[in-house]
């Protein structure tokens, strides 16, 4: 394998975040949270919407200052989201969704969803959004990204790392539990299996 590089997104990164964003949403699925609070039925529509929400004035937890980026041979091969709840609210995230124009309507059904969700313990430090491009295997970028998330979650003096993983997306349960991360919670809605045709949630945990 050779170098990785792991750096802090930048705004110019908005449309490699995007894609990122939208995969990771999906994980497998026909369609993710977003397809369901756009209500856009068109990818390249979807991304812009995404590439907006990243760069923000509004800084949700999706806004690019939040991500690193993992790097090979200057070319961008992984991404993870890490963000701190006490400061990225949820309120935060609806206020930038109005801006995009997201109607109530879908603002409703991504709030019901968002009940089958575990609420977020302002004292810990999130992860999302863990992505690794096709033809990269072995955990190597994943480690590394993760392990410069819990550094720089150490520095800020959080003591608990958290992630929030779909109730059958064995791939990525799999990498963070070998990284030492342990389930300690599970969420099932009706509503979720509708939607996404999983039926829940799981909370994981990481002592720092």
């Amino acid at each position: 394998m050779k170098k990785i590089e792991i750096r802090k997104a930048v705004k110019s990164d908005s449309k490699f975040l995007a894609l990122s964003m939208l995969n990771s949403s999906r994980a497998g699925k026909k369609i993710g949270i977003f397809d369901l609070i756009f209500n856009v039925d068109n990818d390249a529509v979807l991304l812009e919407k995404l590439e907006a929400l990243t760069t923000s004035d509004i800084k949700t937890y999706c806004h690019y200052s939040n991500f690193f980026i993992a790097v090979i041979d200057g070319q961008n091969v992984g991404t993870l989201c890490n963000y701190e709840p006490r400061i990225a609210t949820a309120e935060l995230l609806t206020k930038a969704l109005e801006e995009l124009g997201v109607s109530e309507e879908y603002e409703e059904r991504a709030s019901m969803i968002s009940l089958c969700n575990f609420e977020t313990d302002k004292r810990t430090w999130m992860l999302d959004f863990l992505t690794e491009q096709d033809g990269y295997g072995g955990l190597v970028i994943i480690k590394e990204l993760i392990k410069k998330s819990l550094l720089t979650a150490s520095l800020k003096g959080y003591r608990i790392v958290h992630t929030i993983v779909e109730i059958g997306s064995a791939d990525i349960m799999l990498v963070y539990k070998k990284l030492g991360f342990k389930v300690i919670d599970e969420k099932k809605c009706e509503i979720f299996k509708e939607n996404f045709g999983r039926s829940g949630v799981a909370l994981l945990e990481f002592h720092l």
